[in-house]
């Protein structure tokens, strides 16, 4: 009782049949960690659960935000947290599933006691970017704050800019505000993971963007191509297309391009979660065994 069952694996391994079978078994809805499903105007490019999925079990944080909103894991702790203990209350048990490493993290660890970046804010540090670029970012960090300055990814734009908003609106360096101590839960948490073999994989990854492509990814991407500055868009699946629109990259080399780079973000989740010694890993076709831990763990 008072658990969380967190499904997690690298995209397209096949998290939806389990997952969907554990909530019925549990009488639980499905909360979603998944950062890109959580956009409403992404469907088809996020493989988002279809209309039977979510009439056979509710879903939460599923098509509930616009791309033209910030969301961060931050909020997603605060938004889903409640959640998670309504669930559990109601019927002991919660199920949170996805594969998006920061909002797993979020939940299962926490996220620091970083304040929300003030929209001013976020504009200076997007402007500077804009005049001065990824090395002028660099040097700034540099000088506020050192020591994050050696740990952070230094070819990760993203990450230097969330850095320097938090140093700018606090007036401390980062580095003093993310200890990265995990935050004590009212709950016990119990990871699934779910993988298959690499080549079995890959294909199954190749074979779901073609199916993303038959289902109207084109379309879906060319309504969405004027707004493709917008950081929800700077992802997977949408980047390539625009490329294609742009006249840089073939329709044909595009796709190639979405099959390699999603398949280079299956091996990036699962150097993450190799990490953690707490996970029980299984082949997606074992649903017998992951029925046989979730009852005997509740």
């Amino acid at each position: 009782m008072n658990t969380l069952f967190v499904i997690l694996g690298p995209t397209g391994v096949g998290k939806t049949e389990i997952s969907l079978r554990v909530a019925e078994e549990l009488g639980c809805a499905i909360i979603s960690s998944d950062s890109r499903q959580i956009y409403r105007e992404t469907k088809i490019g996020t493989a988002a659960p279809t209309e039977a999925e979510l009439a056979r079990v509710k879903h939460h944080f599923i098509g509930t935000r616009s791309i033209t909103e910030h969301y961060s894991s931050g909020q997603y702790e605060l938004d889903a947290l409640p959640i998670i203990e309504e669930e559990i209350a109601r019927c002991g048990s919660a199920l949170l599933v996805g594969g998006s490493m920061l909002y797993i993290d979020a939940i299962c660890r926490g996220i620091d006691d970083i304040p929300t970046i003030l929209p001013e804010v976020r504009q200076d540090v997007i402007d500077l970017y804009n005049e001065v670029g990824i090395e002028g970012l660099r040097a700034q960090l540099q000088l506020l704050d050192p020591v994050h300055y050696t740990r952070v990814d230094l070819a990760n734009a993203k990450r230097i800019m969330h850095a320097l908003e938090v140093c700018i609106q606090t007036g401390r360096p980062f580095s003093e505000l993310h200890t990265g101590q995990a935050k004590k839960r009212p709950f016990n948490i119990v990871k699934i993971g779910l993988n298959r073999e690499r080549e079995e994989l890959y294909d199954r990854i190749n074979r779901r963007v073609w199916q993303m492509i038959d289902d109207g990814l084109e379309d879906e991407a060319r309504e969405l191509y004027p707004q493709r500055e917008l950081n929800a868009l700077n992802t997977v699946g949408y980047k390539e297309m625009f490329n294609y629109f742009d006249g840089t990259w073939t329709r044909d080399f595009a796709i190639q391009m979405i099959q390699q780079n999603s398949r280079r973000y299956a091996k990036k989740q699962l150097t993450w979660f190799n990490r953690d010694p707490e996970i029980h890993w299984f082949h997606p076709n074992a649903m017998d065994q992951v029925l046989e831990l979730v009852k005997t763990t509740t």
